[in-house]
């Protein structure tokens, strides 16, 4: 289902969502239904449609940059290590049209958006919150509903480090995806039993690149790296 298609006739969909665009007159008209929630919109232009996965914070709205995935199994780490694990995270699905510039036409997930606080209530930042078990390969997961992070977690420090979550700012989330995976990379760097330092990397894969939501709205990051001060479990 991913992908670009010309912007006209079109129906996509499956038992949990439909998604089509008609002709009418001098515009398209976009429908979009999912968990009884529609989405109507009329394009007035050409050019084509893209679909593809985005980074999952934009739902019900955009309230944070940070997802919190927390481990099903907390992990022990050695110290000074590195480990390659795999996790999952929520898939939210951005349709975009194209014609010389971008514009975000919609935004829908299959799956019900839970929001956490990571911290103390007066100090602490909203997430978005996610449960995930880990993996030492690539797990098969259902793409339009998650994707797998492949995490390298570092200990450089001298003591056993027991790791339940991880915090990262989607802000520098880059996502790749064909017709049955998509995939980001991420590092964690553990420096003491309570602190890491997280951030999302380019990945060398021969997939699609996804079209970062921030890029498309034009916004400016300065940082993309996320402290973890308030703990790691």
């Amino acid at each position: 289902m991913y992908g670009e298609y010309t912007l006209g006739e079109l129906k996509l969909g499956n038992d949990d969502f439909y998604l089509s665009i008609e002709r009418d007159n001098n515009f398209y008209v976009y429908k979009r239904v999912c968990k009884d929630d529609l989405v109507t919109k009329k394009i007035a232009g050409s050019g084509k449609i893209v679909l593809n996965p985005v980074e999952p914070v934009n739902l019900p709205k955009n309230i944070t940059s940070l997802i919190e995935i927390k481990f099903k199994e907390n992990l022990v780490i050695e110290p000074r290590s590195r480990l390659n694990i795999y996790i999952t995270f929520p898939i939210e699905i951005g349709v975009f049209v194209v014609n010389r510039s971008l514009n975000v036409l919609d935004i829908f997930t299959l799956n019900t958006p839970k929001y956490t606080l990571y911290g103390t209530p007066g100090r602490g930042v909203v997430c978005r919150y996610w449960s995930s078990d880990v993996y030492s390969s690539p797990p098969k997961v259902d793409s339009l509903r998650e994707g797998t992070i492949e995490l390298e977690i570092s200990n450089s420090s001298d003591s056993w480090v027991e790791v339940g979550k991880i915090v990262l700012n989607v802000y520098g989330m880059k996502i790749y995806y064909d017709d049955s995976r998509v995939i980001s990379k991420a590092v964690m760097n553990l420096t003491s039993r309570g602190i890491a330092e997280t951030q999302f990397l380019d990945g060398n894969y021969n997939l699609k690149k996804a079209v970062e939501i921030y890029v498309a709205k034009k916004l400016h990051v300065l940082r993309k790296s996320f402290v973890m001060e308030w703990g790691l479990c």
